[in-house]
């Protein structure tokens, strides 16, 4: 494989301090909350029933803001790619209204808790922009620029930006920030844990009863007992919901590496074009920043990862000439089939378990967003906007079928097809030293991995989701489900879900 550029490591996890650790559940809880998941929709919802006077446990299955959230490119705003002119025309101007000032909240809230916190999280306020370079793309830019201004954002039309190299058109929108996550979201966690909450960490979720009250099931064999239970897991560990048909899974790249500070380009941009490219900074010191470059956006256990980095970091290169990347990593979110995040009542029959999820790659602004949406809920009280993101909604299922079926047909197409071609290679032992592949050994198809000293490691090649077949990651050494995004270690243990058992260990 092609030697890769920067260390695999996301920055966000490589510099941020340790932080304090919490011990796992190892014996029964009573609470008024139990809260599943710590990335910053989980700490931030208990974060804010906690201040509402609820006693609340999170539990999260690795490390607090670790998963996805410690991956994030960490763009804090409220435009989010092209999706005001869809709202529009999809849930009308009041629609789109009601997502933006959502969203706009959300961004005001984290820089207020920052300041009132003192949370050291080099938090920065910058303009953010979606840019076309395509000259034929530019009128989609002028319709998301008024479509964004009629939704009440301070939005205008550009063609000239901070970037280095020219665009097409432009949408600009004054008032978002940036920061690094996981110094903010461990700055949350300390004052959660002083105003009496409750972190554990290593504490996988694993059975939910529902009922008054709920149960909530470790994999250690703790019984959580809560009078509501919120699930932010990213991916909805549990599917009595059916919410894996309404969410498609896709991963995207990072790279970074210092620039100096005179060429920082002083602003968040995205465009859809060439697979999506995310340009941001940070603080670096020394006369510095931190380029960061998000793109070459794909569904989990497709494709040649390290060929995908490779791209990213030649357009990196090309057009921010001199920078050495000194990092790179991925991150993964989630689509809905109809734009909106779903954020509510778990399913139609719910009555004290909630959802957060869906964020389509904008979880900062939309896991805070949903924290006080849910907290509102679980308080009695009624957002003006929980009928837009409530997950139960109806309204949208005409517009939401052709997604629906077309990320129905994807996964189908992997559950049926990849069982019937053909393996990766008939031999594990023309598996190459840190590679994998599917083999099939006495009937049965395994995922080898044979490590740096040569020794070959099987599990299952059965997702322990819902069953589709896992293909190897080389660049990350990982096994990933093409259906609903879980991945596994080269050992089998559940990387991210929504799999929460791991695969089973195979003899070779």
């Amino acid at each position: 494989m092609t030697k890769l550029p920067g260390v695999p490591e996301s920055y966000w996890m490589d510099t941020a301090p340790p932080g304090t650790p919490h011990p796992a559940l190892t014996e029964d809880l009573e609470v008024d909350v139990a809260v599943i998941g710590a990335g910053i929709a989980g700490l931030s919802t208990a974060w804010e029933l906690t201040r509402a006077g609820h006693r609340v446990a999170v539990l999260e299955a690795d490390r607090i803001a670790a998963g996805v959230t410690g991956h994030t490119t960490a763009k804090l705003t409220a435009l989010h790619s092209l999706i005001y002119d869809r709202l529009r025309r999809t849930r009308g101007p009041e629609g789109a209204r009601m997502y933006a000032r959502s969203q706009s909240e959300a961004v005001e809230r984290a820089v207020a808790i920052a300041a009132e916190l003192g949370v050291d999280c080099d938090l920065e306020r910058v303009p953010a922009f979606t840019y076309t370079e395509d000259p034929a793309r530019a009128d989609t830019m002028r319709a998301e620029a008024d479509a964004a201004g009629e939704a009440g954002l301070p939005a205008s039309y550009v063609t000239e930006t901070g970037l280095p190299f020219p665009v097409a058109g432009a949408v600009r929108v004054e008032g978002g920030a940036q920061f690094h996550p996981r110094g903010y979201l461990l700055g949350l966690a300390e004052d959660l844990r002083t105003r009496g909450g409750r972190i554990h960490e290593h504490t996988r979720a694993t059975g939910l009863e529902e009922g008054t009250p709920c149960r909530v099931t470790t994999k250690g064999g703790a019984v959580v007992t809560a009078g509501d239970v919120v699930i932010a897991t990213h991916y909805p560990v549990f599917d009595r919901a059916l919410l894996f048909a309404r969410l498609s899974p896709h991963r995207e790249l990072v790279v970074a590496g210092p620039l100096p500070a005179g060429r920082d380009p002083r602003g968040a941009y995205i465009t859809p074009d060439q697979h999506t490219r995310s340009v941001r900074t940070a603080p670096h010191g020394d006369g510095q920043r931190l380029l960061i470059v998000t793109g070459e956006s794909f569904t989990p256990g497709t494709g040649d990862t390290a060929e995908r980095f490779g791209r990213l970091a030649d357009w990196t290169r090309e057009r921010f000439p001199g920078v050495e990347i000194t990092h790179r990593w991925a991150a993964q979110d989630n689509d809905p089939t109809d734009t909106v995040p779903l954020v509510g009542p778990f399913h139609p029959g719910a009555r004290h378990t909630y959802v957060a999820t869906g964020f389509a790659g904008w979880g900062l602004s939309g896991g805070i967003m949903a924290a006080r949406l849910l907290t509102a809920l679980i308080g009695g009280e009624q957002p003006e906007w929980a009928g837009l993101y409530d997950p139960r909604r109806l309204g949208t299922a005409l517009r939401e079928a052709p997604a629906l079926l077309g990320h129905q047909f994807h996964v189908g197409k992997h559950f049926v097809g990849d069982r019937l071609s053909t393996p990766g290679t008939d031999s594990v032992d023309r598996i190459a030293p840190g590679t994998g592949a599917v083999v099939r050994l006495d009937g049965r198809r395994c995922a080898v991995y044979r490590d740096e000293d040569g020794t070959a490691h099987a599990v299952s090649a059965r997702c322990t989701h819902l069953g589709c077949l896992v293909a190897f990651s080389a660049a990350e050494r990982a096994w990933e489900c093409p259906c609903h995004g879980s991945r596994f270690g080269t050992d089998g243990r559940v990387l991210q879900g929504p799999a929460n058992q791991p695969l089973e260990r195979r003899d070779i």
